[in-house]
C-alpha cells in the first residue's frame, strides 16, 4: 500500500471527510506535505492548544481562538478549497453546535469544497458522520524504514556520546526484522532503550525487544507470553517431531536461502495427558527460533453477544503484528465444545478460527494441544487445516531413560549413580509428568530421611504411583487406538 498515493487520490477527488487513527501525528503531517507539493492547496493544523495555524508556508499570526466553532467557522467562511488536520476533535463531537457545523462543512453548504482530516488516537464518529467520512489506515513501515530507523538512532547515539556503537550485524538484522508490526514511534522508543541499556546491539537484545513488543501489541491481554522457550534438548523423545520442525525452520524464517516453499502453517499434537504435548509447544517455538504466545480461550469468552468473537479477531491481529512467532493453543478442545448449549458462540468462534487458519498471510505457526479427540469438530481435523496431527504417546522405555536423566540433571543429581535400566522398566505406563512428580516424591522422602536421594527410594516413589493409563485404563487405551492409524507418531 502506497499511503502518499492514496492520500493523494483522496484529495484529487476532494474528499470532503478523512479519519485517521494514530499517534504518529508528524507522520500525518509529513504525509500531507508530500501530497500538497503535487495537488496544490493549502494545509492547515487545528490543535485546541495553538488553534488553527497554516502549515504550507509562513503566515501573519491568526486571531482565530483554539476555540472549536469558531475555527470551523472560520474553515467555512474561507472562500479556498483548503486540507484541515484536525487533530484530537473527538472530545467536541459530542456537541450538537459541533456535529452541525462539520455537516454543513462537509456537505459543501455556503462552503468551498474543502477536505477536514480528524486524526486522533481512536475516532469514533455519531452516525451522521460516519457515513460521510473515508477511514484510511496509514501503513506500518517495512524493512527498509526499519533498517533506516536502526541506523538513524545508532548514528544519533554516537554523535550524543561521541563513541562507537557496537553492533553485530546479524542481530541486528533480526531486530529490524522484528520491528515489524510496530507504529515508527513505538518502534523509535524500542530502539532507543535497547541501544542506551548497554551502549551496543547484540543478540541479547532480541528477548528483550520481543517482551517490549508484545507488551505494546498485547494491550487487551488475551494473550500470554511465554518468556521461556524450551529447546530440544530438553525434551526426551518426540524424534519426529524435532526433525520436521527443523526441516521447516528456513522456510518458516523466510530467510534468504529459504526453498520457494509454502511457509508452514501449524500443528495439532494430540496425545495423552502428562506426555508433554505442553513442553513440546514451547520446544517448537524454541526450534523455530520465535516467540511463543499463549492462547487461552476461557480469556476470549464473554457474556455479551459479539464481545467472543470481538476478542479472538483482536487476538489473532496481534499474533499477526508479532510475525514470525508461534501461537500456542493449549486444550483446543475446551474452548470450541460448547455445541449448541452456548447460543452457537463456540461454532463461530470455530468458524472464525478456520477462517484465519486458511487465510492468514503473516508467519504465524500454530500449535494446537488436545486430549480428547471425541470432543475435537471434525472440522477441525481434515486435512489441510494443520500440516500434520502427531500423537504424543506414553513414552517408550528409551525415552523413559532420557526423561529420567534429564530430570535427575535438573536437580544436580548424577544419572550414572542410578540404574536407569531398571527405572524404566518400574515406570512401565508413565507419562513423563508422571515421572517427574516421583522424582519430587522421593526427594522428599530423602530430606525427610537419608538425606540423599537413591535407588531405592526412587523405586519405592514409583511403586506407590498409580499413573493415569492405569486409573483410566479404558480411556487412555482407546485413545491410543483411535490415534494409531490417524495420527502420525511424534516420536
Amino acid at each position: 500500500m502506497n499511503d502518499l498515493k492514496d492520500l493523494g487520490t483522496l484529495v484529487r477527488a476532494a474528499t470532503p471527510l478523512i479519519v485517521i487513527e494514530t499517534l504518529d501525528e508528524q507522520r500525518v503531517i509529513d504525509s500531507f506535505r508530500h501530497v500538497i507539493g503535487q495537488h496544490l492547496r493549502p494545509l492547515w493544523r487545528w490543535t485546541i492548544t495553538d488553534g488553527l495555524t497554516r502549515l504550507d508556508f509562513e503566515q501573519p499570526e491568526t486571531h482565530v481562538v483554539p476555540d472549536v466553532s469558531r475555527t470551523l467557522e472560520a474553515i467555512r467562511e474561507h472562500d479556498t478549497a483548503g486540507i484541515y488536520l484536525l487533530f484530537d476533535l473527538q472530545p467536541y463531537l459530542g456537541y450538537a453546535m459541533t456535529r452541525r457545523m462539520l455537516r454543513e462543512i462537509v456537505q459543501r453548504q455556503r462552503s468551498a469544497p474543502h477536505t477536514l482530516v480528524l486524526v486522533g488516537a481512536k475516532i469514533e464518529l455519531p452516525d451522521e458522520l460516519e457515513r460521510l467520512a473515508t477511514t484510511v489506515r496509514l501503513s506500518l513501515p517495512d524493512l527498509k524504514a526499519m533498517a533506516g530507523l536502526l541506523r538513524s538512532e545508532a548514528v544519533a547515539w554516537q554523535r550524543e556520546t561521541g563513541r562507537k556503537l557496537e553492533v553485530d550485524g546479524e542481530a541486528a538484522r533480526l531486530i529490524v526484522r522484528n520491528l515489524l508490526g510496530l507504529t515508527r514511534v513505538d518502534a523509535r522508543r524500542i530502539v532507543r532503550k535497547l541501544i542506551h541499556d548497554d551502549d551496543a546491539l547484540g543478540p541479547d537484545d532480541l528477548p528483550r525487544l520481543m517482551q517490549a513488543k508484545f507488551e505494546l501489541l498485547n494491550r487487551s491481554g488475551l494473550l500470554h507470553f511465554e518468556y521461556d522457550t524450551a529447546g530440544f534438548a530438553d525434551v526426551a523423545g518426540l524424534a519426529r517431531v524435532k526433525q520436521w520442525v527443523q526441516r521447516r525452520r528456513p522456510v518458516f524464517l523466510g530467510g534468504e536461502n529459504a526453498p520457494r516453499l509454502d511457509p508452514p502453517k501449524g500443528v495439532l499434537l494430540l496425545g495423552v495427558q502428562g506426555c508433554g504435548k505442553s513442553l513440546a509447544a514451547k520446544a517448537i517455538a524454541g526450534g523455530f527460533g520465535a516467540p511463543l504466545v499463549r492462547l487461552d480461550f476461557g480469556t476470549l469468552y464473554n457474556k455479551f453477544h459479539g464481545e467472543t468473537e470481538r476478542n479472538l479477531r483482536e487476538a489473532l491481529q496481534s499474533t499477526e503484528l508479532l510475525a514470525p512467532c508461534v501461537l500456542w493453543i493449549d486444550e483446543i478442545e475446551k474452548g470450541l465444545a460448547g455445541g449448541g448449549e452456548d447460543g452457537g458462540v463456540s461454532r463461530r468462534v470455530l468458524g472464525y478460527l478456520l477462517t484465519w487458519m486458511a487465510e492468514h498471510k503473516a508467519r504465524v505457526f500454530v500449535v494446537a494441544t488436545a486430549n480428547a479427540v471425541d470432543q475435537l469438530p471434525p472440522e477441525l481435523l481434515r486435512k489441510g487445516r494443520f500440516d500434520e496431527i502427531f500423537f504424543v504417546d506414553l513414552p517408550s522405555a528409551d525415552v523413559r531413560e532420557e526423561i529420567f536423566a534429564l530430570h535427575l540433571r535438573r536437580r544436580e543429581l548424577d544419572p550414572a549413580n542410578f540404574d536407569m535400566p531398571a527405572l524404566a522398566a518400574l515406570s512401565e505406563g508413565f507419562s513423563g509428568a508422571e515421572i517427574e512428580q516421583a522424582i519430587v516424591s522421593a526427594l522428599y522422602d530423602a530430606a525427610g530421611g537419608v538425606g540423599t536421594l537413591n535407588q531405592a527410594l526412587l523405586e519405592n516413589a514409583l511403586r506407590g504411583t498409580r499413573p493415569l493409563s492405569v486409573l483410566m485404563a479404558e480411556r487412555v487405551q482407546a485413545l491410543r487406538e483411535w490415534a494409531s492409524a490417524r495420527c502420525v507418531p511424534a516420536d
